[in-house]
């Protein structure tokens, strides 16, 4: 086994279960943090949290190689006042909680990932973001991740390294966007959405995981990385993508009017399908991360392709 322990935090989501799967063959344990109880499942163990207060899961954290904090309420939801109060608790009320635990071991985690998002970066249609250059972005959704990241940073541990992962939309057949723009394009309504215009930072779910590992290995690097692939694509590009993978000729296209009353009675919010995310990793490719899927022809064609 290449590392000891590698605990996740909040990781039973779509993307905590992605990278499950990814580093149950490279450690000797697996631990998920989790409100809900679950059975061992090999070298994959839960361990039960309230995510608010310190109890013996705690000491879970002693020695492990990394810890990645995946918590934090769903965004695809109306931007209620209840809502928004529950998307910012269910972020900061961990990290603190997490960073409390750590501050009290005597062996803490190496290093410790925030999944936070590359949302946090204005609408651009004028040009990319970056982790130097990049302009922070305004309303609500912004507001959580600066918050969110202000939290962690602001907590000390310095025998613990840290990096907040700005995350694109990840990619992957089992969760997240794609399962829905993929059926969409089946049933013919994967046309653009919008004018189609919008960039779309987008990773496939196997440069994610990959990602966070070769984090584990480049101890240099720490703070605010973007965690998308270096070629973003315009709405219209992924949606026709999606067409080409699954052999449909045509699709319907969704102006702005009409996803305004979608998302009204599926319950969540426009700008997460028509805001301009114009996000480049300048730091992964800077430190040479070689992506496995850089081309969204590709990464689209093995997640449709996949048994």
């Amino acid at each position: 086994m290449k590392y000891g322990k590698i605990v996740l935090a909040g990781g039973n989501g779509y993307l905590g279960k992605v990278l499950q799967e990814y580093y149950k063959p490279l450690a000797r344990e697996v631990i998920v943090l989790s409100r809900k109880p679950s059975p061992r499942s090999e070298n994959i163990k839960t361990i039960h949290w309230d995510a608010r207060t310190v109890g013996e899961w705690a000491e879970c954290l002693n020695n492990a190689d990394m810890l990645i904090n995946l918590c934090g309420k769903n965004v695809n939801c109306r931007y209620t006042p209840q809502n928004q109060a529950q998307i910012i608790s269910s972020r900061i009320t961990p990290t603190n909680l997490l960073a409390s635990a750590i501050q009290s071991l005597a062996v803490p985690p190496r290093l410790w990932i925030n999944v936070t998002s590359a949302t946090i970066y204005r609408h651009a249609e004028d040009r990319p973001q970056d982790e130097d250059a990049g302009e922070i972005g305004y309303g609500f959704s912004i507001d959580v991740c600066r918050k969110w990241e202000d939290v962690f940073f602001q907590n000390q541990t310095p025998r613990t390294r840290k990096v907040a992962l700005r995350m694109g939309i990840v990619l992957g057949k089992r969760g997240g966007a794609f399962p829905r723009l993929l059926a969409l394009a089946r049933l013919g309504l994967g046309g653009k959405q919008g004018n189609g215009q919008q960039y779309v930072s987008w990773i496939h779910e196997q440069d994610a995981a990959k990602c966070t590992e070769w984090l584990l290995h480049n101890e240099a690097v720490s703070g605010i990385l973007n965690c998308t692939s270096p070629n973003p694509v315009k709405n219209e590009e992924l949606m026709a993508a999606l067409r080409k993978a699954c052999g449909m000729p045509f699709g319907i296209p969704s102006p702005a009017w009409l996803l305004e009353i979608g998302t009204l009675i599926i319950g969540t919010e426009t700008e997460l399908l028509l805001k301009s995310r114009w996000v480049l990793p300048k730091r992964l490719l800077g430190n040479q991360f070689e992506f496995s899927y850089p081309e969204v022809n590709h990464a689209v064609n093995d997640i449709v392709w996949q048994p």
